[in-house]
């Protein structure tokens, strides 16, 4: 079977859901009334690791919908991408990154998404901003590096990934091009069963540095054929690092977080960040963690890892920037750094903000 035939089987139903897991009435209306604002898609992969005894399973929480869904406090762009849209399909919002939407669509619908907000488009449409979107990349020299990203970049077609390859490969400026995909971890036969896309990413790896950017957050996801589709794309040239998002009742325990960041790194995955998760209109009420215990959560993690698997920054995407939270003092007063910043006045600027126990995002940042 072919991953595109795989995803022919994705689960979009309650009545195909609870042929895999048994729901209660209440729990299938539940579901039903979400789908209807937050569409689901679980690939049968993914679906085959969940603990179907468990109703806290945390691979079930990151791909059923909860009733904490519903709760539409929080927001749909809590990082400003809208005010940072140049053309259709790309963002500029670091002097040095632009970042390429290159589609909406994913192989599976994480329910701790924080673009629920956007809806599908197709091949068509992203060949026709892509020359819209090349020019102004060449045009901006300051300009050194590309993530193309979606919805997930790797549900383009092998043709638009090497269209997009084949253009920002060739430009001087460019040091690298960055890929981000959750398809090893939800879908890693995309990778490994697909020799051309392989092969298209091994040949303009020899132009310009090519990294995947994933997201595993469980030790759980990294699976013999997880494992497979990152062994694949590092054979073919294809550096791999991950980003993880601390999420509830998914990874908010140090031991959990240390056993998944010693995987990756046994795997030649590098963790690359750990981001608080963000407060999100359907996310918000259901994964988010304070500020407070998110500390103490990855400092307790650090003390069990090495110098590589320690390497991630954890932050926060927040509108002014990424900021790094670097830790408590005392009481309640917490240390946090621009790690990268839209407004040059801002770079490596650190401040220090007093943090209620139940606070979960900065909603202000405040100057010294």
């Amino acid at each position: 079977m072919t991953w595109i035939e795989e995803m022919r089987e994705n689960v979009t139903s309650v009545e195909e859901l609870e042929r895999h897991i048994e729901l209660t009435c209440a729990e299938k209306e539940r579901i039903r009334a979400i789908t209807d604002r937050y569409p689901m898609s679980i690939t049968p992969y993914y679906l085959s690791l969940i603990d179907k005894n468990d109703p806290q399973d945390p691979i079930r929480k990151m791909c059923i919908p909860s009733a904490s869904e519903t709760d539409l406090s929080g927001s749909f762009d809590t990082s400003g991408e809208y005010q940072n849209t140049k053309v259709k399909g790309l963002q500029h919002k670091y002097a040095q990154t632009a970042l390429v939407l290159s589609t909406n669509v994913c192989a599976m619908y994480c329910r701790h998404c924080f673009r629920k907000r956007l809806v599908g488009i197709s091949d068509a449409e992203t060949i026709k901003m892509l020359d819209h979107i090349a020019d102004y990349i060449e045009q901006h020299k300051e300009i050194d590096n590309v993530l193309i990203s979606g919805g997930d970049a790797l549900m383009n077609s092998n043709h638009i990934i090497e269209r997009l390859l084949q253009r920002l490969t060739h430009m001087d400026h460019l040091n690298f091009i960055r890929i981000g995909s959750r398809i090893p971890v939800v879908l890693p036969s995309r990778i490994y069963k697909d020799k051309e896309l392989l092969g298209i990413l091994k040949r303009y790896a020899a132009n310009k540095r090519i990294y995947l950017v994933t997201q595993f957050n469980h030790p759980r996801e990294l699976t013999p054929k997880a494992r497979l589709a990152v062994e694949r794309l590092l054979y073919n040239e294809v550096i791999v690092s991950n980003q993880t998002v601390l999420l509830k009742g998914v990874n908010d325990d140090p031991d959990t977080m240390a056993e998944l960041m010693n995987r990756l790194t046994r795997c030649g995955v590098v963790p690359y960040y750990v981001f608080q998760c963000r407060p999100v209109t359907g996310v918000k009420a259901q994964f988010q963690i304070p500020l407070l215990k998110a500390s103490r959560i990855i400092d307790e993690t650090r003390s069990m890892l090495n110098g590589h698997a320690k390497r991630f920054k954890f932050v926060m995407s927040h509108e002014g920037g990424k900021i790094e939270i670097i830790g408590v003092l005392k009481n309640s007063d917490m240390v946090f750094k621009y790690h990268q910043s839209k407004d040059i006045k801002d770079s490596g600027r650190m401040f220090i903000q007093t943090v209620k126990d139940d606070q979960c995002w900065l909603d202000e940042v405040y100057e010294l």
